[in-house]
């Protein structure tokens, strides 16, 4: 085992990342669950990600302005067409984000094709960087995070289906390019998924736990044994909400 590999200077900001992330997707997750609309931040994290691969071709600066204002724009692109579908076809919506979500993908796949590095790219941006987050990218974050927040918790009644995917489209841009696609679906639905026996308070304080036990843990593991920490984050996170669930999972379901 690595023990060198637990430097706090490396998992300390992997971590504030985590705990970022977290901070916006489990309340946002306990609603996607409440909708039955699962797959959209996958498919929002894929709009997204068009976004940054097409101001990449371009030549545009990776950490600069200009790429997230083109990640942001496409995944606001993506809540208006979400949010129409929704009441145009409210009894498809499911269905049609998983359509939008491999089309997105099927679009990012073509616009790296010409690119030799297409293959580094797409697998930045589904497991993501984790470890090589920087403070500037975490005090944007927290900023982004704490404005998030304050919407949603002193607005949530009245923002109404567009507001909804606005905050949605805004919270998946930003964390998709912290952490990449498969832990900001992790961090969405596990821990909503294994406290569905819980409500309120109780279910959210429970949700942020488990979320945060498996960065926890999922980042030291991955430091040991010297493994990609994105895949061992989501695994981790994966078994600590599957063994919540026993628990906390099927109570008055």
């Amino acid at each position: 085992m690595n023990y060198a590999g637990l430097d706090a200077g490396i998992l300390g900001p992997a971590m504030v990342a985590g705990l970022l992330v977290l901070a916006t997707h489990v309340p946002l997750g306990l609603q996607v669950l409440k909708r039955g609309i699962v797959f959209i931040d996958l498919a929002i994290a894929q709009i997204a990600g068009i976004g940054v691969i097409a101001a990449d071709a371009m030549g545009w600066e990776p950490q600069g302005w200009a790429v997230q204002v083109a990640a942001v724009s496409a995944a606001l692109l993506g809540a208006l067409v979400l949010t129409y579908s929704e009441k145009r076809w409210p009894q498809i919506q499911e269905a049609l984000i998983g359509v939008l979500f491999v089309l997105a993908a099927c679009l990012g796949i073509l616009l790296l094709a010409d690119n030799p590095h297409g293959g580094e790219h797409l697998k930045d941006l589904l497991v993501g960087q984790i470890l090589w987050v920087n403070t500037s990218q975490l005090v944007l974050m927290a900023g982004l995070t704490a404005v998030l927040l304050g919407l949603w918790f002193g607005l949530r009644d009245r923002l109404g289906s567009l507001g909804f995917y606005v905050i949605f489209a805004m919270a998946v841009t930003a964390s998709v390019q912290l952490v990449g696609v498969y832990l900001v679906f992790a961090s969405l639905i596990l821990p909503g998924l294994a406290t569905r026996g819980l409500h309120g308070k109780p279910r959210l304080a429970a949700a942020y736990g488990i979320g945060a036990a498996g960065y926890a843990v999922g980042l030291a593991g991955s430091a040991l044994f010297d493994l990609p920490s994105g895949a061992v984050v989501v695994l981790v996170m994966a078994l600590i909400a599957g063994i919540a669930s026993i628990r906390w999972g099927g109570a008055h379901s």
